[in-house]
């Protein structure tokens, strides 16, 4: 099953991309974030002539989450649902359209667009902070019921220097700060784990590329796109890649995709054993 994330920067703008794309790649699952429309005006119609389900959650000009998948979606939910974290109310992110959630042939997918907190000085930062530990809480209550989670979409946070073309210049600052790494990893809390780390351990690979600057020509950019998965899961991951060329089109999103191939047939369980196997964040 090949599942993929993209930050698209405006559905109606990149459609033809994303088609383009999804006739290339043929996705089973795709997670779309900043889709910038209501979901009456979402473009439904070119999804299902190629024979997909869609479960959509949007608002006008900004922010939007999409699950488009070959397998009808299954328990859709919008937003965090009850967020249970103390001092922490989830209504007061009802009015940002961010997290959507179903299970999708025994897994729960998890599609969000972090918020990206502006400045470390701006109200916008205490938001990102809160919503990403509303987002643990959430992911707590999953653990609960004991279900498999796919975690995808555009964190704004990128988890080590290694996911930064020049560390020296941005550590601590937006995306890259102590806080927000620490609130990525309370997220996590070493149930998921990052796929792409499992296969490639080097700096040097990015999914988003500023548009000022020549950013994307200077291949200067950030990892900040990423597909979490349950441990239990990670036997049946087959590759996890960043495909950047849709990064080269003309008028691209500013992200590229993100896409992991899993193998259902079947756990290794023998790979449980040994704990030495997973990556850590």
């Amino acid at each position: 099953m090949l599942i993929a994330t993209w930050n698209v920067n405006s559905i109606r703008t990149r459609l033809s991309q994303i088609i383009d794309w999804i006739n290339q790649v043929n996705p089973d699952i795709l997670c779309l974030q900043e889709t910038k429309v209501m979901d009456d005006n979402f473009p439904v119609e070119p999804f299902e002539k190629l024979g997909y389900s869609l479960e959509i959650y949007g608002q006008k000009s900004y922010n939007g989450v999409a699950i488009i998948s070959k397998i009808k979606p299954e328990n859709v939910k919008k937003g965090f649902n009850g967020c249970t974290e103390s001092n922490q109310n989830s209504e007061i992110f009802l009015d940002q359209k961010r997290l959507i959630s179903a299970d999708i042939n025994g897994i729960k997918i998890i599609n969000v667009y972090v918020p990206n907190g502006s400045s470390l000085d701006s109200s916008k930062f205490a938001y990102k902070i809160n919503w990403l530990n509303c987002l643990s809480s959430f992911l707590d209550e999953q653990e609960k019921k004991g279900e498999l989670i796919c975690l995808m979409g555009d964190f704004n946070v990128a988890p080590s220097n290694l996911d930064i073309h020049d560390p020296k210049k941005y550590e601590g600052g937006i995306m890259a700060s102590e806080i927000e790494r620490n609130a990525l990893k309370n997220v996590l809390k070493k149930r998921l784990i990052d796929s792409f780390r499992i296969f490639e351990q080097n700096t040097g690979h990015w999914s988003w590329w500023d548009y000022r600057n020549n950013g994307f020509e200077l291949n200067k950019g950030w990892r900040i796109d990423h597909i979490y998965i349950s441990k239990e899961l990670t036997s049946k991951l087959k590759s996890c890649v960043i495909d950047c060329s849709p990064r080269g089109n003309l008028r691209p999103s500013d992200h590229a995709p993100v896409m992991i191939e899993l193998n259902l047939n079947g756990i290794n369980e023998d790979f449980f054993e040994d704990e030495d196997n997973f990556f850590e964040i």
